[in-house]
């Protein structure tokens, strides 16, 4: 049996994409007849049974106002993971736990779940793009690859800034559960309970935080209601702008759910509204707008992020970050009949099967998997 040791940061206990690919990884790798082992940090040092193999959570502090938890010793973490015995170790945090690969002794694989150049952009307008900016991100990028056996990214917009340097990148998209995202979930009661009669039901399914510009949202609806058009903007997630957000769409059709813990209740979500909402400007694979598609739902994107290589044709749209721009879109897509049919083939094309089986075949475990199975 081979041991997988997967390690992550920025994991949130209840919910988000990263613990998400994580478990479905997990689960797909025990399927396959290998165990798992994940190191996540946590409030104390615990280890968790799972079916697939152990959590093993590490004390590390907390990101104030973020609800993030950081592993901050990387020789530490080094030692635990040796510690573990992997044969292989995959690291989900291409920033700081990127020392992880050469202090261990197991072919080794990190996934870059953020774009360094877009991300270095959004904190400081134009550093990623100019001449200095470019340097400093291509030695980062150098560094990381340099550091691990193999690099993956979940689309071809987040590997771009590695294929420029002539680095081999493996390229394996995400996956949804199309079981439980479906369009039949969609509920007329929840759709109503949700509106006034007339209203178009948008739905924002984000962590309220500055990364994933939910802003645009908010403002887009009081475009939209400038216009005339009767739509109202469901919010599910919380985060440090929540109470920013709350006064910025005063008087707006905007209602405030919070954190949604069941997935069953988040996919009827997902599946009842008429358009879903992702204006994150640095996605780099964009999971809660997949499970949109899965649930029958097209969905308006940031143009600049991976998105629009996800939506394909005919699931969404993805428009430049204007209000003005994001409310075409909407309504666009309220008046493009098979949307929604459009949105559920096109998810279908991303089964977790099959992000199972790139990731291993990257391991070079593709055939014991098969074996397994």
């Amino acid at each position: 049996m081979t041991r997988v040791v997967q390690v992550a940061n920025f994991v949130t206990p209840r919910s988000g994409g990263l613990r998400t690919a994580l478990r479905h990884l997990a689960e797909g790798y025990g399927r396959a007849g290998h165990e798992v082992v994940q190191v996540l940090p946590g409030a104390a040092d615990a280890v968790h049974e799972a079916p697939w193999g152990r959590v093993v959570h590490v004390a590390a502090p907390e990101v104030p106002g973020t609800g993030y938890r950081v592993l901050t010793r990387p020789r530490a973490l080094a030692r635990t993971v040796r510690a573990l015995d992997p044969d292989r170790v995959e690291v989900h945090d291409r920033l700081t736990l990127r020392a992880l690969g050469r202090r261990v002794d197991a072919p080794s694989l990190v996934v870059s779940h953020e774009r360094l150049d877009v991300l270095l952009g959004q904190w400081s307008p134009g550093a990623g793009s100019s001449p200095a900016g470019r340097a400093l991100v291509d030695r980062s990028n150098a560094r990381l690859a340099d550091g691990f056996d193999s690099v993956v990214c979940t689309t071809r917009w987040a590997a771009e800034e590695f294929t420029r340097l002539g680095r081999p990148v493996h390229r394996v998209p995400l996956g949804v559960d199309l079981a439980r995202f479906t369009p039949d979930a969609r509920s007329q009661a929840v759709h109503d309970a949700l509106t006034r009669p007339g209203e178009a039901l948008l739905l924002m399914a984000t962590r309220l935080s500055r990364e994933k510009a939910p802003e645009l949202a908010v403002d887009a609806v009081a475009a939209l209601v400038a216009r005339g058009v009767r739509v109202r903007l469901v919010v599910a997630g919380d985060g440090p702008m929540r109470a920013a957000l709350r006064r910025r769409s005063a008087g707006l059709p905007v209602s405030w759910l919070g954190h949604v813990a069941a997935r069953d209740r988040l996919a009827e979500l997902l599946a009842s509204a008429d358009v879903v909402l992702a204006p994150g400007p640095v996605e780099t694979f964009g999971l809660a707008a997949l499970e949109a598609l899965a649930s029958g739902t097209p969905v308006v994107a940031r143009a600049s992020s991976a998105l629009p290589e996800v939506l394909g044709q005919g699931a969404g749209l993805a428009v430049d970050g204007t209000p003005a721009a994001v409310a075409d879109a909407v309504a666009a897509l309220l008046a493009r009949p098979g949307a929604r049919a459009a949105a559920r083939a096109r998810a279908e094309r991303y089964p977790w099967s099959a992000t199972v089986e790139g990731f291993l075949a990257v391991h070079r475990l593709h055939a014991a998997a098969r074996v397994a199975a």
